[in-house]
C-alpha cells in the first residue's frame, strides 16, 4: 500500500537564483511552479510536470552562506542521458562521469555532472515505458479450461 505521506520537494541553497533557475529550467527541462519572497530568503520552485520539485533558495538576510560544492546529489531519470550530458556541457558546466552503462543498475546509462553551484546531478536512463496489458474478462467456459 502506498503511504499517504511523501516528500514533495528538496531545497538547495544557490548563490545566483536567476542562473540556477535558468539551468534547471532551460537545460534540465523543469518548469517554474512557484516563487516566494520571504523576509530572509527568496525561493523559486521548479518541477517536471506531476513530479517532485527542487526549491532553489537564496538567503537575503545578510548572513554568510556556503553555496558551493556541498555534498548533495540530485538524481534525475531522463530519456536520453547522452543528450542531457551534452546540454550540460554546452552550458559550460563540469561532467564528472560520461554517460555509460552501469551493470550495477541493470545496464542503465548513467552520467554525473555538476550544477552552477557544484551540486552533483546524476542522470539515469529512465526505464522504458511498460506496454499496456489488455485484460479481458473470461467466460465461465474459458475459466474452466
Amino acid at each position: 500500500m502506498r503511504s499517504p505521506d511523501f516528500l514533495t520537494a528538496v531545497g538547495i541553497g544557490v548563490s545566483d537564483l536567476s542562473r540556477s533557475a535558468d539551468f534547471y529550467g532551460r537545460v534540465l527541462g523543469m518548469k517554474e511552479t512557484a516563487r516566494f519572497k520571504l523576509d530572509y530568503m527568496e525561493e523559486i520552485v521548479l518541477a517536471h510536470e506531476g513530479r517532485n520539485a527542487v526549491v532553489l533558495m537564496h538567503y537575503t538576510d545578510g548572513s554568510e552562506r556556503n553555496y558551493r560544492d556541498n555534498p548533495v546529489k540530485l538524481v534525475f531519470y531522463v530519456t536520453d542521458p547522452k543528450k542531457m550530458t551534452e546540454a550540460i556541457r554546452a552550458d559550460g558546466l563540469e561532467i564528472t562521469r560520461e554517460p555509460e552503462p552501469a551493470e550495477t543498475m541493470g545496464g542503465a546509462v548513467i552520467a554525473l555532472a555538476k550544477d552552477p553551484d557544484g551540486y552533483v546531478i546524476e542522470l539515469i536512463q529512465a526505464p522504458a515505458p511498460r506496454a499496456p496489458v489488455e485484460v479481458r474478462p473470461q467466460t465461465l467456459e474459458e475459466a474452466a479450461v
